[in-house]
């Protein structure tokens, strides 16, 4: 009787303890799955109210007709949410990027290009606009003024350092460079009727991070 009073508690015990740890778990998935939200929802508020996005239309000043157009007719389509912001302050843009580069993600943000490094990635992260929409600006970036990403976790900063025309077989411009970057690409010549026939391409180079936290953020530096 002794025993199995002691193989009762034992087993009493050992019942207790799964539960405690069972209850513990589920309070931290359950915080973790809150904080998640939160950073998602947060993302979410930035891309409406920074990006312009669902909100005020952005500046059509130097914008085709025909591209103002497109813009307006992508409003009445569903996208899934934006994966950064991408912000150029020389230029005063700020514009959601969305995954993928077709021609109905383009014509109401910019597009990940598939294959190159995601926003918040080590790597060369490609980014595509049309050159008579959001990326008609970046005929007034040189060399050494600032390009930003924001993600759900981070805010990089990176420094042009390259201006680059191309033709539109030269893939090599998306190719892992020595250290992170952004390359920006869009069509040349800006005003070119018709089908641009060259790639105006923008590299620029990680120069700072900083990590997003609800409460905090914390900079790392990069050299």
């Amino acid at each position: 009787m002794r025993k199995l009073e002691w193989l009762l508690l034992a087993f009493g015990v050992l019942m207790l303890g799964i539960y405690v740890v069972a209850r513990i778990h589920g309070v931290i998935l359950s915080r973790a799955e809150v904080e998640r939200f939160k950073s998602q929802r947060l993302l979410a508020q930035e891309l409406d109210s920074e990006a312009e996005v669902g909100g005020k239309s952005p500046s059509f000043s130097l914008w085709s007709k025909k591209r103002v157009q497109d813009y307006q007719q992508s409003l009445a389509s569903h996208f899934a949410p934006g994966i950064a912001v991408l912000r150029i302050p020389k230029i005063g843009l700020e514009v959601p990027v969305l995954e993928g580069i077709d021609d109905l993600s383009l014509n109401r943000a910019l597009g990940h290009i598939p294959g190159t490094a995601r926003p918040g990635e080590n790597g060369n992260i490609g980014i595509a606009g049309h050159r008579d929409g959001f990326f008609r600006g970046l005929k007034d970036v040189v060399t050494g003024d600032s390009i930003e990403l924001m993600t759900q976790t981070d805010i990089s900063t990176y420094t042009i350092d390259e201006i680059l025309i191309v033709d539109p077989s030269d893939v090599a411009v998306l190719a892992p460079r020595s250290h992170s970057s952004v390359t920006l690409v869009t069509c040349y010549p800006f005003y070119f009727v018709g089908s641009a026939p060259q790639r105006y391409i923008v590299q620029a180079s990680l120069t700072k991070t900083d990590i997003k936290n609800l409460n905090h953020s914390k900079t790392a530096s990069l050299k």
